[in-house]
């Protein structure tokens, strides 16, 4: 995904580095022959790594010190330590990149700065001239089981990436890459007033049920605010609610391109807002 975003853009002359941090038992049985490697060179790491030393010693992996560098270039690999399992999950990674013939680079030495990694971890990188000279890396991310767990929620499985912005900006305005407009949004919900909040989502998710894109205001800004907000979304409708409103159990309909304003109940606009609005909504069928 993160490699078909980037050449969907016109940036090309990518290169993909991909390491596997393993599962915990992995990671248990590097992190003590890291020690075990390292331990003899405290004395010369920075001052940083003496630190990740004691906490997480896979971060001096990452570490950007000359000394440092110069250091873990005969540190043991993490590859060399995998159990069967992630083992597994590691070759798998690789035969799916193989069959997608996406070309990439296995790199031990890639850990990323997040300490709720596992497994897959990748980096992309261009050696595009509007970066300055050599690979620059441009996106980044990896496998993160168990993180939403660490968060009191289910156990579940995660992947994901990161992107810098202004780095991307640089490729695109290189590459004299030429963007869509934002599509229109199709309702802007408004509203004003003690009580209002709760039903404004109430509404935006049901705007939303209908196939609609809506959005609606969450920093409580006054509805001159509001209204620019939805021009600057280039909405077709707002459907206001204040305490007059919400007294009335009723709603306000505004086309925003003619002006036109009606009053509508709450109870019609939940159930049957396509007879009010003039949009097609897009069903992805040809």
């Amino acid at each position: 995904m993160a490699v078909d975003f980037f050449q969907t853009l016109g940036v090309t002359d990518l290169k993909v580095t991909i390491n596997s941090l393993g599962d915990q038992a992995s990671r248990d049985a590097y992190r003590q022959a890291l020690i075990d490697y390292l331990t003899p060179f405290k004395e010369e790491l920075s001052y940083d790594s003496q630190t990740r030393l004691e906490k997480n010693p896979l971060r001096v992996l990452d570490s950007k010190d000359a000394k440092d560098q110069t250091i873990v270039e005969n540190a043991p690999s993490i590859l060399d330590y995998l159990s069967e399992t992630a083992q597994a999950h590691w070759d798998k990674v690789k035969r799916y990149l193989d069959a997608l013939g996406i070309d990439y680079e296995v790199d031990a030495s890639t850990v990323r700065g997040l300490d709720y990694y596992n497994h897959t971890i990748f980096e992309i990188m261009t050696q595009s001239s509007a970066l300055g000279e050599g690979w620059t890396t441009i996106a980044g991310g990896g496998r993160y089981n168990g993180l939403v767990e660490e968060f009191g929620g289910p156990q579940l499985p995660g992947v994901g990436f990161g992107i810098g912005l202004e780095r991307l900006m640089l490729l695109l305005d290189d590459a004299n890459a030429v963007l869509p407009d934002a599509p229109a949004l199709d309702v802007y919900v408004a509203n004003q007033g003690e009580g209002t909040d709760v039903v404004a989502m109430q509404m935006l998710q049901a705007v939303r049920s209908f196939g609609y894109s809506a959005d609606r205001d969450y920093e409580e800004r006054k509805l001159k605010g509001q209204f620019k907000a939805a021009d600057r979304e280039n909405a077709h409708y707002m459907i206001l609610i204040g305490d007059r409103e919400l007294a009335d159990h009723a709603a306000k309909l505004k086309n925003l391109q003619t002006g036109v304003e009606q009053q509508i109940k709450l109870t019609d606009l939940y159930t049957a807002l396509p007879d009010y609005l003039e949009i097609e909504v897009e069903t992805g069928e040809e």
